[in-house]
């Protein structure tokens, strides 16, 4: 049966969600936002009245058993991703699924495995996929330009960037973690990606908590709760092994006492060549006649954006049954090496990856 358009509700009217309903509705020809709730159910209103959505629901069960929905967005805090996600799949909806795909390994295996018994479709937007250098990158690894990709280097440190410290961002019970289960989770998701998805099996592991404890490093972006608590970390780093033999050293940060630009980065080390990428600005590098050549990366003109690729991406395996470059597998994947990371700090030694 062929869909004209792909109805579409919205768990979620706060801050990601808003940026979920902006790129949707310019896609107005294959999709229709039909639906939406939030824990705050003024916001909803208004992102109803703002978007010209015709159903305001109550609540996300409410939302999640409306017959009139083919796919749901998750845009909620980390905690809730599970439960929703598992209950939309089990309803017979896809979900699209804000990341990190969970809150810890188990939660996010509980996905899989409805996602697996339902035959539905879970993407994970990670949008860094779908910037203009990762994907020129991307392609030349395909056409193995690097050779064999034996090691990558991948990070963000912010100086001075606690989000909303005492909400839930910083309660390692609501969000799962800090910056490592915040912005980590898209480097460790791209630096997979790009190396081709091989195994990890074993990772090594170190958090620290210097700043958010004493109410320092706090950033500009969400309202702080001084009445809240802070029991996450402010910097993450870690090596991940993989099954053949490559490696990933990955390190970020929301406050750290460094010379930092604030950008996000990933090096790539392989046999034929390297490719660097921070921020806007990305490079291949190799070797031609002894001498050391680089070549700068241009980011495509009159570029539709990451989001709107990633929208198209979702509304097109919906339509053609296939299955997303960001899987429930990958975002398993993704939360199994986090939890790792944490345990590993927690008890200083290596953890062996269990896939069983």
């Amino acid at each position: 049966m062929t869909i004209s358009k792909i109805r579409i509700g919205v768990i979620g009217a706060g801050n990601i969600g808003n940026v979920h309903l902006e790129v949707f509705s310019k896609l107005s020809d294959d999709v229709r936002i039909k639906a939406i709730t939030d824990a705050y159910l003024p916001l909803a209103e208004e992102r109803a009245k703002e978007y010209q959505i015709q159903t305001i629901h109550v609540s996300a069960e409410d939302l999640i058993h409306d017959d009139e929905l083919d796919a749901i967005i998750v845009a909620v805090p980390n905690k809730y991703h599970a439960p929703l996600a598992i209950q939309a799949l089990k309803a017979g909806k896809h979900v699209l699924l804000e990341k990190p795909m969970a809150i810890n390994e188990s939660d996010a295996k509980e996905i899989l495995t409805a996602q697996r018994e339902t035959g539905k479709l879970v993407m994970i937007p990670h949008q860094m996929r779908w910037e203009s250098l990762a994907m020129q990158v991307k392609d030349q690894v395909e056409r193995g330009e690097l050779g064999n990709i034996y090691h990558a280097k991948a990070g963000w440190f912010r100086r001075k960037g606690i989000p909303g410290w005492g909400t839930w961002f910083t309660q390692k019970a609501e969000s799962g973690g800090g910056p490592l289960i915040d912005i980590g989770v898209h480097l460790l998701d791209l630096s997979l990606y790009l190396m081709g998805n091989p195994k990890p099996v074993s990772v090594f592991g170190s958090t620290y908590a210097e700043f958010g404890p004493k109410k320092k490093g706090i950033g500009t972006w969400g309202t702080p709760n001084w009445d809240g608590t802070y029991d996450v970390e402010d910097i993450a780093t870690a090596l991940i092994k993989m099954e053949d033999g490559s490696s990933l050293s990955l390190d970020v940060s929301w406050a750290v006492h460094m010379d930092t630009d604030n950008q996000p980065f990933i090096h790539l080390l392989g046999s034929e060549g390297g490719a660097s990428i921070r921020g806007n600005k990305g490079k291949f590098l190799t070797e031609i006649f002894d001498r050391s050549i680089d070549v700068e990366l241009e980011p495509l003109a009159n570029d539709e954006g990451e989001r709107t690729r990633l929208s198209r991406h979702f509304i097109e395996c919906i339509r053609e049954g296939k299955e997303p470059i960001s899987t429930a597998l990958t975002g398993y994947t993704n939360n199994l090496i986090l939890s790792a990371i944490y345990e590993s700090s927690r008890t200083g030694r290596e953890v062996v990856l269990n896939w069983d």
